[in-house]
């Protein structure tokens, strides 16, 4: 038994101790995560003033007209109609994106005052001829022989 090589942990010991490890990390990943949106979402609140534009998380838009930090209540005007809410209920507004009409774009979506102009020089035939004039006789011939043909 002199030859056989001393392992000084058994295998699933380290395995069983690797995972013990990731799962630790993960949750303090998870704790740090949750910490930095949570001081997002204060700051949000703390710099609400009269003006600022606000949703609800029931979906209400509108206003702030006033805010009470020591009951923390703000009043929000809607199209007219003042509520007034927990500050908790309060976060950003949705980003509404710019309507585009399908007319004013390509097949790609790209606008189309910014595809480049098509020069004349690119539909001017070759040699004076057109490409119409040269199908028009191979057309002719194929015709002519068809009725040989018959």
């Amino acid at each position: 038994m002199q030859g056989e090589p001393v392992m000084p942990f058994d295998p699933t010991t380290l395995f069983m101790v690797v995972i013990l490890v990731l799962m630790i990390g993960m949750m303090w990943w998870q704790s740090k995560k949750a910490k930095k949106q949570q001081a997002k979402v204060n700051d949000f609140r703390k710099s609400l003033q009269p003006g600022t534009e606000v949703a609800t998380y029931s979906g209400l838009l509108g206003k702030i007209v006033s805010v009470d930090l020591e009951k923390e209540q703000a009043v929000i005007d809607s199209e007219g109609s003042l509520s007034r809410w927990r500050l908790q209920a309060l976060t950003e507004p949705p980003i509404v994106p710019a309507y585009v009409h399908d007319d004013e774009v390509d097949e790609y979506g790209n606008r189309l005052e910014d595809k480049p102009q098509e020069s004349d020089e690119a539909q001017k035939p070759i040699d004076g001829e057109t490409a119409g004039d040269e199908t028009a006789d191979v057309t002719e011939e194929q015709n002519g022989k068809a009725e040989e043909a018959k």
